[in-house]
């Protein structure tokens, strides 16, 4: 009969690796929730510190090239062709693809956008892939970005740039100049796209030319697959209410909605009021 208080050294050799075991098993989770806090701080600090540096930088660039610095005028001298368009509806979207892209979203490596690199369907060469020939402005939402060509993440979007949609017109010309940009991370130029309201300008440079259009409608969100809002007249094929019915001068933003989902899209619609040479 074993005397009270007697711990055999199998219970004592039980007791301690049952310890090891807890202790090894809470080291394994404090190592993994530092490993997500870090992704975490990767992807909502540092991805956006990297692609607006590189964003602002470009812009510098662009500034550069056309010899010319500083904020962009905004004069009205020269009004759009066709007054923008009338239409009926209150709004656009965004459809498709990856995070912020509307409809479909364009892989990198092949192909270029319809319309002229300078806009206004001056004829001049079209931008390549993957470039930055553009600056969009938005003045209430203190945004000044590069605009690229094609909306492939890696190449455009993930630098925290603006994506032009491949097929659709360039900035001036008759029809949609439609763009794409990041929600969350990369820059998040779009984070606070939904805060745009009715007469806002939105002014898009290029070498060739200053245009300035004015927000008239939004669509707050759609399906990812409409490619309705980035058609040369936009309208959503998912809530026909909002749209154009009529051709015009139009420009197309659109995001990823809810933020840091890619489930739905939104879009702000614009048309082309004012526009002068440089």
């Amino acid at each position: 009969m074993r005397a009270p208080g007697v711990v055999h050294h199998g219970t004592r050799r039980r007791r301690a690796a049952y310890r090891r075991a807890l202790w090894s098993g809470a080291e394994v989770l404090v190592t993994v929730g530092v490993v997500l806090l870090l992704l975490v701080a990767h992807q909502l600090w540092w991805t956006n510190r990297q692609a607006r540096h590189g964003a602002e930088r470009k812009v510098q660039a662009l500034e550069r090239e056309w010899g010319r610095s500083g904020t962009p005028a905004t004069g009205s001298a020269g009004s759009a062709g066709s007054g923008g368009g009338a239409g009926s509806g209150v709004g656009a979207t965004a459809g498709g693809g990856g995070h912020g892209t509307a409809g479909r979203s364009d892989s990198s490596g092949n192909g270029n956008g319809n319309g002229s690199g300078g806009g206004g369907g001056s004829g001049r060469t079209r931008p390549r892939w993957s470039q930055a020939y553009a600056v969009l402005s938005i003045p209430r939402l203190s945004l000044r970005v590069p605009v690229a060509e094609g909306v492939s993440k890696a190449d455009v979007l993930n630098k925290g740039y603006v994506g032009h949609y491949k097929g659709t017109q360039q900035p001036g010309q008759a029809g949609n100049f439609a763009l794409a940009g990041h929600r969350n991370t990369h820059g998040e130029p779009f984070r606070y796209l939904p805060r745009l309201r009715r007469g806002d300008t939105i002014t898009v440079e290029t070498k060739e030319a200053v245009y300035t259009y004015t927000v008239d409608r939004t669509l707050p969100q759609t399906s990812s697959r409409d490619v309705g809002v980035i058609r040369p007249v936009p309208r959503s094929t998912v809530r026909p209410s909002y749209g154009y019915s009529r051709p015009g001068y139009y420009i197309t933003l659109t995001t990823c909605t809810p933020e840091y989902t890619s489930r739905y899209r939104m879009a702000v619609w614009g048309t082309l009021t004012s526009m002068r040479p440089r």
